[in-house]
């Protein structure tokens, strides 16, 4: 095995590196990095956190950093899932529900965006994300048929919201447009800054 390994590199023929794969560990990276600097602060458990559950986080651990000992993570792996509001709950059914049945990281993503949705900042600040770019092609990825139907480019926060007010029956907005609202600066304003993880690495307090 190794020698053929060994006479495909010498030919050219390098290991083919799936980008998509690459991006969802990135992604992974991403998250547990702002989730473990929670933890050794003191602002949340890594189950509150990232809204898994010990077992699932185990599991999800095991399979995208197989090489990482699971005790850096200090986890429980009979504990109990995170407590979740109904505003979380009805935003994880939305994500779910256009989950890609392909992609077997699609329901942990779902967890963990509506869990990180919950908290203040940019959502794709609060997953430790470098820019809002990386948070579209996620949820395009793993939320398709979601995600396609932000065709305005509203914020992504604001569109899950407006989908789960859809959903019930009624509006988020009473102008006639988006244009003519009043908020439409708050719903597609631009949602740039400086990451969690610049923020960490220049020392800058991270709110929990």
């Amino acid at each position: 095995m190794f020698a053929d390994h060994y006479a495909a590199l010498i030919a050219g023929q390098w290991p083919t590196v799936n980008a998509d794969a690459a991006f969802d560990q990135h992604a992974l990276a991403c998250v547990f990095s702002v989730a473990r600097d929670e933890q050794l602060f003191g602002r949340a458990s890594l189950v509150e956190a990232t809204g898994l559950s010990s077992k699932d986080l185990v599991r999800l651990v095991s399979l995208s950093f197989p090489g990482v000992p699971l005790r850096f993570f200090d986890l429980d792996p009979t504990g109990e899932a995170p407590q979740r509001d109904m505003e979380e709950d009805l935003l994880h059914a939305l994500l779910l529900e256009h989950a890609d049945s392909g992609l077997p990281k699609s329901p942990y993503f779902a967890r963990i965006v509506a869990r990180r949705a919950m908290r203040d900042d940019h959502l794709w600040q609060d997953l430790g994300l470098f820019e809002r770019a990386e948070l579209t092609r996620l949820l395009n990825r793993h939320f398709p048929t979601l995600a396609q139907g932000n065709t305005d480019n509203m914020k992504w926060k604001k569109y899950f919201y407006r989908k789960l007010c859809e959903i019930e029956g009624f509006s988020l907005c009473t102008a006639p447009s988006c244009r003519d609202c009043a908020d439409f600066t708050s719903c597609f304003g631009e949602e740039t800054g400086e990451s969690r993880l610049a923020r960490l690495k220049n020392g800058i307090a991270v709110a929990g």
